[in-house]
């Protein structure tokens, strides 16, 4: 898929756990995985704004689109 998740670097680079973040945003740690590992289908823009208000990012800090088998 294009879009690459980057959650997970935001979230070394502000040092928080998933099990944090995901009371912070209000969603299990479960859910909080999918989106980690970029298995999920689609994310609520609500929980999206939660997400970057409790990393203190923008959007485009999280998500990144690449061509298929290309370049950025």
């Amino acid at each position: 898929m294009p879009i690459i998740v980057n959650l997970d670097v935001m979230m070394a680079k502000r040092k928080i756990s998933s099990n944090d973040l995901a009371d912070k945003v209000g969603i299990t740690a479960a859910n909080l995985s999918v989106l980690k590992t970029g298995k999920a289908k689609a994310v609520r823009f609500s929980t999206l704004d939660k997400i970057c208000e409790a990393l203190g990012c923008q959007p485009g800090d999280i998500l990144e689109y690449r061509k298929e088998g290309g370049e950025p």
